[in-house]
């Protein structure tokens, strides 16, 4: 076979591979989140896990969580979460500390509805948990990191399919779709207490090969009020 045959086999496999995975997680499809949070458990007021916007970082649990840091020095690292005092303040006045989840309790490791993520606490002046960042991993093995652009379906699902404001980018110069998609998406929605904002990419960029491309899904949620 040649090795142009075996690109085309492959490149066909992922396209369907994509695109069966985008029909299996429609936001119709998504609504099996409803009543849980992002990590699919039941909600109880939460975000995410034992983390819920308004609630003091020091009522957090430190068992099952592992490498908290500052996201602005990886270096320095906290014990737990009363160390938060320990990271600056950035340009918005939130503290953020990067954290995982401990494969003693959570052997995938630190798992967002499916999809490996990197996260960050925002936590305010006075010691309350303000913000949550959760972006998928650009580490994660090619095989998962493929559906990565899909948690974004997950997210918006978790908070309600009505009420969100999206705008779909169009391609830059050289930017191709990836299996036939391109996806460069920004929605955002205000609840009564919060804001969200999710971005999702796929796309690959000129200078990368097949093997290599954007994808992505980057979502922040603000508290809005006391």
């Amino acid at each position: 076979m040649t090795h142009r045959a075996q690109r085309l086999i492959a490149t066909s496999v992922f396209i369907l591979s994509l695109l069966l995975t985008s029909a299996l997680m429609t936001p119709a499809a998504a609504q099996n989140l409803a009543g849980k949070d992002l990590s699919g458990k039941d909600l109880g007021g939460n975000d995410l896990r034992d983390v819920r916007l308004g609630k003091p970082v020091t009522d957090l649990p430190d068992a099952g969580y592992v490498n908290l840091a500052c996201a602005s020095d990886s270096g320095k690292t906290l014990t737990t979460w009363l160390g938060w005092r320990d990271c600056p303040a950035d340009a918005t006045g939130f503290r953020a500390i990067k954290f995982g989840y401990d494969p003693v309790t959570s052997p995938d490791g630190t798992i967002v509805a499916g999809h490996p993520a990197v996260l960050t606490l925002l936590v305010d002046n006075a010691g309350t948990v303000s913000g949550l960042r959760i972006e998928t991993d650009p580490k994660a093995r090619l095989y998962i990191r493929k559906k990565a652009f899909l948690l974004g379906i997950q997210v918006k699902s978790r908070y309600g399919l009505d009420g969100w404001s999206c705008t779909q980018a169009q391609p830059d110069a050289g930017e191709q779709p990836v299996g036939g998609v391109y996806v460069r998406e920004r929605c955002a929605k205000t609840t009564d207490d919060r804001s969200i904002v999710v971005e999702r990419n796929l796309f690959r960029r000129p200078d990368q090969d097949m093997k290599n491309f954007v994808d992505e899904t980057r979502t922040t949620i603000l508290r809005t009020k006391d």
